[in-house]
């Protein structure tokens, strides 16, 4: 048994100091209740996004996220996936996520692979090339931002040898939000993992953020959800049928990758 808590969070935008803050007192407030990971959303530090100060705003090298918010996972002595930040990195700006273990050690640097066109993602921001499993208290992770959930051959890489929990931060605006439970649920069905989402609530420009946070075990039962406004929530994810659903249905073992392009 395992307890995720996800934060979901009303950021101001284009106040990376404000946000800092607030992020933090999420973390610790949801730590009340003794989670065992704790979830933040997408570019939390500044909001999506803010397009004529991003460089001056981005995290330089994940720096400040890795000096705040992984001293917080020591000292609350929990798993916290940082959701993600504008990072910038060589002078390029990355959607960057970053995944702390309990001793405040970073065990996943993940940037995100699909950038979202729609709202020019890909002209201020450089697409990630990595995908990376990680291990927190002992079972196989993986985070994924935002847009990257309309692409399933991403998790199914993740999965094909065994995903435990499928972490997903995103920014998704309250219009869309119907779809973001459908493709969360069939993520956690396909793949036989938890499916886990901590989205952004709030407006940013001309855009309204959904929240609806939720929660999926692997059948795609949903064990808790947000609503549109600022809210922690948290489930307790019983790991122990993990294997008896893989066995019984083992679609890994009955794939045909060879006919797959």
């Amino acid at each position: 048994m395992i307890k995720i808590a996800c934060a979901q969070m009303d950021m101001a935008f284009d106040k990376p100091d404000e946000n800092f803050e607030a992020a933090k007192a999420l973390i610790r407030e949801a730590c009340k209740e003794a989670p065992d990971v704790v979830l933040l959303p997408e570019t939390w530090n500044v909001g999506f996004f803010p397009k004529d100060t991003l460089n001056e705003h981005a995290d330089l090298n994940c720096e400040r996220v890795i000096s705040e918010i992984g001293a917080l996972a020591k000292e609350l002595n929990v798993n916290i996936v940082a959701g993600s930040v504008a990072n910038s990195r060589d002078g390029i700006i990355y959607n960057t996520s970053v995944t702390f273990d309990r001793e405040g050690s970073v065990v996943n640097v993940y940037d995100k692979t699909h950038l979202f066109s729609p709202m020019g993602e890909h002209l201020f921001f450089e697409k990630g090339n990595n995908v990376l499993r990680f291990s927190l208290d002992g079972f196989s992770c993986g985070v994924i931002i935002c847009y990257d959930i309309r692409f399933p051959e991403l998790t199914r890489s993740m999965s094909v040898n065994g995903l435990d929990f499928l972490f997903v931060v995103s920014q998704w605006p309250k219009v869309r939000i119907p779809q973001l439970k459908a493709l969360l649920r069939a993520r956690a069905i396909e793949n036989q993992c938890f499916a886990v989402c901590c989205n952004s609530c709030g407006k940013a420009g001309d855009t309204v953020y959904g929240g609806n946070s939720m929660i999926f075990d692997p059948l795609g039962e949903l064990l808790a959800e947000a609503g549109e406004t600022q809210k922690i929530i948290s489930a307790e994810c019983d790991t122990g049928g993990l294997e008896k659903i893989r066995n019984t249905i083992n679609v890994f073992r009955d794939r045909r990758p060879e006919l797959y392009i």
